[in-house]
């Protein structure tokens, strides 16, 4: 019933009004009649919102635009199969930290469970794929459970939040109050809030740092989600601590500061050497996965750990710290550094010749690694790929990089120049077909960076259909599709365990993307000899909208990796690998 001076509107409405508290960026969905009175309040209120060809890449594109804004991502889907095409974003959101809100239209309360159309047990489906799942039972509760939604969303380690909307709550109708849509500043974006670990630890930690003799700090992806890139490069040059990284890591120092290590784990610049060598590892933001400690070999036993991490759960998971530092990861670096102040001039003269010996082992891998990055092989090399790349990019570049190959050859071999979110991979859930949707989320995410993503054929041939997509939006980034006619990873992988000739269902059709691509209303370019890469590049990144750079690289599966998989060696010695 409405009270006096309610404001009588639709469950769809309250629901827009709710993310406009929020001031939501921009949203991608595919709309149904269940949310269809959202729609149209989304249109009245201005919300931006655009049309994509598929859920999932709407979650992949809100992903990124969260992993680079750090602002709250925001998408929708229709019951049943709009629902369910989410799964896959949203869990690769749930992995990365990754705060996102998805509205999904469920069925009328009134006929559920009798064969309505599209319906599905889609609660139960989405449930695990969540950080959390919220299903509206009354129109009134709507402005109280979105609050509820980016507040989980953005706080403790960041992650989606999904709210089922039945049909009638979204059609309903109910008198708010004026000030029923409120919201909360600090939900708007990532982290919310923020927590210190014990004082007593910080303390045990500073102690263990000052008499370290060869420490090395891992930075994983939570450096990114904490905004602690700064506070990071600060603290290690405060102390000459060398910093190597994972994937998501990247950007926790510049790559080409000369206290950077490189990457660590399954493909490793000199970092696994020096995690060998080390005497003391803090860990910062990292869950030590397979990837980053090469399946579980590095660090090698023994080795003394201080882990921070915001998610207690993770916190000896696959390796058991000497010390736990529970926490945020900025706020706990700047605890740390706090309370070395005293002692930090001293440390950072001690440690001279240990950061001395870094940058040496590293100019020697980037003097070796040269040849790879300026090879004039035709069809061309990765490696050059990478490198001009490198050269392309500017120190405010973002390179997205798609699930498998892409991400590998990236993580190993492009350099962020400056600490931040420069590299944005989908190492959450690793799944190919990141690529292009986003692509469209980094750029809405950071309009005036230049935005280049890389992926593979196959990524490129899921999510065609969101090259017109990006045309309407008139984005402007750079895809590079690297075109091996292959299911590159898969075969790279087969040849390294069966031997030359043995694949099977790993190759795909000789395609020109530039063509598809100028067919879909696109700027296309093919590019077949290293020489045209550099002035592709430069016509991409001068463009107003999407570019497609169709490069024909190496069909032969030996190079398709930027180095031999270490579990094919664990195979070969008898390991059994999942």
């Amino acid at each position: 019933m409405s009270g006096a001076g309610s404001n009588e509107m639709t469950g769809g409405e309250a629901l827009a009004r709710m993310i406009a508290a929020h001031r939501g960026g921009p949203m991608f969905g595919m709309g149904g009649f269940q949310l269809l009175p959202f729609y149209d309040a989304a249109r009245r209120l201005g919300l931006p919102h655009h049309l994509i060809n598929d859920e999932r890449a709407g979650a992949f594109a809100a992903d990124a635009y969260a992993k680079v804004s750090g602002r709250v991502g925001l998408i929708d889907a229709t019951l049943g199969p709009g629902a369910t095409n989410l799964v896959t974003g949203l869990v690769e959101a749930l992995n990365a930290g990754t705060p996102i809100v998805a509205l999904v239209g469920d069925a009328h309360r009134g006929h559920a469970w009798k064969n309505m159309t599209q319906e599905s047990r889609q609660a139960d489906i989405l449930r695990p794929a969540v950080k959390e799942l919220l299903r509206v039972e009354e129109i009134a509760r709507i402005p109280e459970l979105l609050r509820r939604a980016f507040a989980v969303a953005t706080s403790g380690r960041p992650g989606p939040v999904a709210v089922l909307v039945p049909e009638d709550v979204c059609h309903g109708t109910h008198g708010f109050a004026p000030d029923a849509f409120a919201a909360d500043p600090a939900h708007e974006a990532a982290p919310a809030l923020r927590c210190r670990p014990a004082a007593a630890d910080v303390a045990q930690a500073a102690a263990l740092l000052a008499g370290a003799r060869r420490p090395l700090l891992l930075a994983g992806g939570g450096v990114h989600l904490s905004g602690a890139a700064e506070t990071l490069a600060a603290f290690a040059r405060a102390l000459n601590l060398p910093v190597a990284h994972t994937m998501t890591g990247k950007g926790a120092i510049a790559c080409t500061d000369p206290l950077g290590a490189g990457l660590f784990g399954r493909y490793d610049r000199i970092a696994n050497a020096l995690i060998a060598e080390a005497d003391l590892l803090l860990v910062v933001g990292c869950k030590l996965g397979e990837i980053a400690t090469r399946r579980y070999t590095v660090p090698p036993p023994g080795a003394r750990i201080i882990h921070v991490e915001i998610v207690a759960e993770e916190i000896g998971r696959t390796v058991a710290p000497e010390l736990a530092l529970w926490g945020d990861a900025r706020e706990t670096l700047a605890d740390l550094h706090a309370a070395l102040a005293d002692d930090a001039a001293a440390i950072r003269a001690r440690q001279a010749d240990h950061a001395a010996m870094v940058a040496a082992r590293m100019a020697a891998w980037r003097e070796a690694t040269a040849p790879r990055y300026a090879a004039a092989d035709v069809p061309v090399a990765m490696g050059r790929l990478m490198g001009e790349i490198n050269r392309a990019l500017p120190a405010d570049g973002i390179l997205v990089a798609d699930g498998g190959f892409a991400a590998h050859w990236g993580g190993l071999l492009f350099d962020c120049k400056r600490p931040g979110r420069g590299f944005v991979p989908d190492r959450g859930f690793a799944s190919i077909g990141y690529g292009l949707p986003g692509a469209i989320g980094a750029a809405l995410a950071a309009p005036g960076r230049p935005v280049v993503s890389l992926t593979g054929d196959g990524g490129c041939n899921m999510m065609l259909g969101e090259l017109e997509t990006a045309r309407r939006m008139g984005v402007a980034f750079t895809l590079i599709v690297v075109n091996n006619a292959a299911s590159g990873y898969v075969k790279a992988l087969q040849h390294l365990l069966y031997g030359a000739g043995a694949y099977h269902a790993s190759d795909l059709a000789e395609t020109d993307y530039a063509r598809v691509a100028t067919a879909l209303g696109c700027r296309g370019i093919r590019v077949e000899t290293p020489d045209a890469l550099a002035p592709a590049l430069a016509e991409g990144l001068r463009g107003a909208g999407p570019t497609v750079i169709d490069v024909v690289v190496t069909r032969d599966p030996a190079q398709m990796l930027p180095a031999a998989d270490n579990r094919a060696v664990q195979v070969r010695a008898g390991d059994r690998v999942a």
